[in-house]
């Protein structure tokens, strides 16, 4: 049975600026077997082209149609919500453009929407004309609630750390659209062209990756390789369908086990575990 995969990428594929073992083997052999896949990243600051050119340079033959992004299902969101609409952005490039080629107008003043994404120019004055905005009637949204980021020096204030700050301010509380939300994982399944029960999330993070899958009713891979212990996953009310170590121990007849369960949880076939 043929299905589809959504692969995180940070503590799945790399970590900083080293591939990890076995990532390149799998995006080539779903690149040989044609098994459609996509890059997911709640980092809403670069764009597809950029972030495909990124791991491209890790040696991975993809495209651009590989990378779904936080900014691109927050952009079709609120096209569908309010096609031609306005937004006051807090944010960078990978946002903008996104809102941008889907019909939106970035304004400062009277917008639709407050839309906060990742940025590292973030002023207090950018969120004292936010905040008068959200007042006077604008929904707030928020590309992801992520509270921080990795970098290569360890971690900075995230999108959802912005967004706190103005929902404590205003008494308003955002709508976010990236992982977890089921608003991200369905668009990128549709990306793909599947239904749901013949894709597979593949993540580090319980919190985004696996929380989503579960909420969705996607099958579900844990590694081990970035934010998550095994010991973390007693924490939780929900797990995945399955735990490795690597995306190294990531292969075809695992991928095909998990797309040949049956859509119903209670008939599941396969049991949590370390492989």
């Amino acid at each position: 049975m043929a299905g589809g995969v959504l692969l995180d990428m940070d503590g799945v594929i790399y970590h900083g600026s080293e591939l990890i073992d076995g990532a390149s083997e799998l995006i080539h052999e779903l690149l040989d077997r044609e098994i459609p896949f996509r890059f997911l990243t709640n980092n809403s600051q670069r764009n597809r082209r950029d972030i495909a050119t990124k791991l491209q340079r890790f040696g991975l033959p993809i495209e651009e149609k590989h990378v779904y992004t936080c900014a691109m299902a927050t952009a079709r969101f609120l096209a569908r919500q309010k096609p031609g609409g306005t937004a006051f952005v807090i944010g960078e490039g990978g946002l903008m453009t996104a809102l941008h080629h889907n019909g939106f107008s970035i304004v400062d003043k009277d917008p639709d929407y407050v839309v906060v994404g990742e940025g590292r120019m973030l002023s207090f004055e950018q969120l004292e004309t936010a905040l008068r905005m959200i007042l006077a009637g604008a929904r707030l949204i928020a590309t992801n609630m992520d509270p921080n980021c990795p970098t290569e020096r360890g971690l900075r204030p995230g999108c959802g750390a912005t967004v706190a700050m103005l929902e404590a301010a205003s008494g308003m509380k955002a709508f976010s659209v990236g992982k977890p939300s089921p608003v991200m994982l369905s668009d990128a399944c549709r990306d793909l062209g599947l239904p749901l029960e013949q894709v597979v999330m593949v993540g580090d993070t319980m919190a985004t990756d696996i929380l989503g899958a579960v909420q969705l009713g996607l099958r579900s891979i844990l590694v081990l390789t970035g934010s998550t212990r095994i010991e973390d996953l007693t924490q939780f009310a929900y797990k995945p369908d399955v735990v490795v170590d690597s995306i190294a121990k990531i292969d075809l007849e695992l991928l095909e086990n998990l797309w040949a369960v049956e859509a119903d949880g209670l008939a599941r076939e396969l049991q949590t575990g370390v492989a």
